[in-house]
């Protein structure tokens, strides 16, 4: 006996209209209750999944584990944007806070309403928007010296969002012993930043290979300066444009 598409279509339409008509507690969907609720909070904590994870695996093994999350499984790692925004507003609520001195991105001058001031300030509260920012800087002097990899532009962009965020957890956690110790810490935060990422960056690709640390330095170094340009660059247009 053949079957009509059409009708079995309908037959199909008609029985998800039922299971959405039916009752909450009919419904094979569990409720929302103490127990999810636990659940999800233990998921997010848990070092098979999660934020704990993340960090776990990018201090053991951030290059191999962020490959892993590219080619074979996305289902562990906290999402890369997440993550880095999540990690830079850490930073940002810590800072105000406790009121450490990042030093990042610091100009002094006594004109506060010139354009480089205004966006440099701008950098400042919004480190989450800036790490991104930097990272297509990054990514693109990645992109020319490890061309032979095959990565393209967005994988690269994900390596440095994780690269990114670890970093900011890194600065917190400098910020907040410096406060409470009184040790000078933070004066070493980029060194270690960038000594991490170069880390990182090589271990991504190979990390036998020594060549590869070099290429990354350069990579991050470019990437930064370039970045940096492009700001007072802008800086400059915007004063030319309001005078």
């Amino acid at each position: 006996m053949k079957v009509d598409p059409i009708e079995d279509s309908k037959d199909k339409v008609l029985d998800q209209e039922e299971d959405i008509d039916k009752p909450k507690g009919d419904r094979e969907l569990p409720r929302i209750d103490l127990n999810y609720i636990l659940n999800e909070i233990s998921s997010v904590l848990s070092f098979k999944k999660g934020i704990l994870y993340t960090i776990r695996e990018l201090i053991l093994r951030p290059g191999r584990s962020i490959r892993t999350f590219i080619e074979d499984d996305r289902n562990k790692l906290v999402k890369p944007v997440i993550f880095v925004i999540f990690c830079s507003f850490l930073y940002t609520v810590l800072q105000r806070f406790l009121g450490f001195d990042d030093g990042f991105f610091r100009l002094e001058a006594e004109d506060k309403e010139l354009a480089a001031m205004m966006i440099f300030s701008w950098i400042q509260d919004n480190y989450g928007y800036t790490n991104i920012l930097m990272s297509l800087f990054i990514a693109l002097w990645i992109k020319v010296l490890f061309k032979k990899y095959g990565y393209n532009f967005f994988e690269l962009l994900i390596l440095l969002f994780y690269v990114s965020g670890f970093n900011m957890l890194v600065y917190a956690l400098l910020g907040v012993i410096e406060i409470f110790s009184g040790i000078k810490l933070f004066s070493a935060a980029g060194i270690i930043g960038f000594l991490y990422s170069n880390w990182a960056i090589a271990q991504f690709f190979d990390g036998r290979r020594v060549l590869n640390y070099f290429k990354a330095a350069i990579s991050y170094f470019l990437g930064l300066v370039i970045f940096t340009i492009a700001v007072i660059a802008v800086s400059i247009v915007i004063e030319i444009l309001v005078q």
